[in-house]
């Protein structure tokens, strides 16, 4: 298969400032980053480099948006691999296409994120049908990430700790955990997403206890349905 079918084409420019973590989250994100940036430096002293990050937690709560963030503060490219394309009905050729996408990641030390990791890293369990390939794949993605270069990045996320393969797990030097907002926090989201409108369109009614998906879906929704409200307003005033 062609190495472009394996990787989704996102151009999304996302910011530090586009997320939202507690000063935890915050910190080992920071000391992530610092540790790219200086990382001649600490090879120097022959410290290793931190450079794969396991995202779990809550749907729609910032994990693809942390990861494309990281990118964009490295200022690296990133590789998000096309899991539909990538997983054959021959997990052979499942582990030969994640091997491409690895081989190019490494080759342009830029960041690959692997969303839904579960799909790939299950655990390999006696009671699978598959169990035998479903082993093997594993074995693969183990030997891929245990040889990542320092000077690339792995980003993985799962909405599914809990089935992954622990030897996977025990490969990523840094596990950041996302859960649902707490209600200060989607207040801050809510602020932000209605600062780029005009003040008329920012009253709106405010959803607490969903993610930041949702909240971005809902913020969204009910700005259009303000804005074409007016619009038709102000059309029927000029024709009457």
């Amino acid at each position: 298969m062609n190495i472009v079918d394996l990787i989704i084409n996102d151009r999304e420019q996302v910011s530090l400032d586009d997320i939202f973590l507690d000063e935890t989250r915050k910190d080992a994100l920071t000391q992530l980053l610092q540790e790219h940036t200086y990382i001649e430096e600490l090879h120097q002293y022959g410290l290793p480099v931190n450079n794969k990050v396991l995202l779990y937690g809550s749907s729609g709560c910032g994990k693809t948006m942390t990861a494309k963030a990281i990118a964009s503060a490295l200022g690296k490219n990133i590789l998000i691999l096309n899991l539909s394309n990538v997983i054959c009905s021959k997990i052979g050729e499942t582990s030969q296409n994640i091997k491409l996408v690895f081989d190019k990641a490494a080759r342009e030390k830029a960041v690959l994120f692997l969303d839904e990791f579960d799909q790939i890293g299950k655990a390999r369990g006696n009671d699978d049908k598959d169990v035998g390939e479903m082993r093997r794949l594993v074995n693969t993605l183990i030997q891929l990430i245990d040889y990542y270069p320092e000077d690339a990045l792995l980003i993985c996320a799962t909405n599914h700790l809990e089935i992954i393969d622990s030897a996977l797990i025990r490969r990523f030097q840094l596990r950041i955990g996302f859960d649902m907002p707490a209600t200060e926090v989607l207040d801050d989201y809510y602020n932000q997403l209605l600062s780029r409108f005009p003040e008329h369109l920012r009253n709106i009614e405010r959803q607490y206890n969903i993610s930041f998906a949702e909240a971005k879906d809902l913020t969204f929704t009910l700005v259009k349905t303000k804005l074409i409200k007016a619009l038709a307003e102000k059309n029927k005033m000029e024709n009457a």
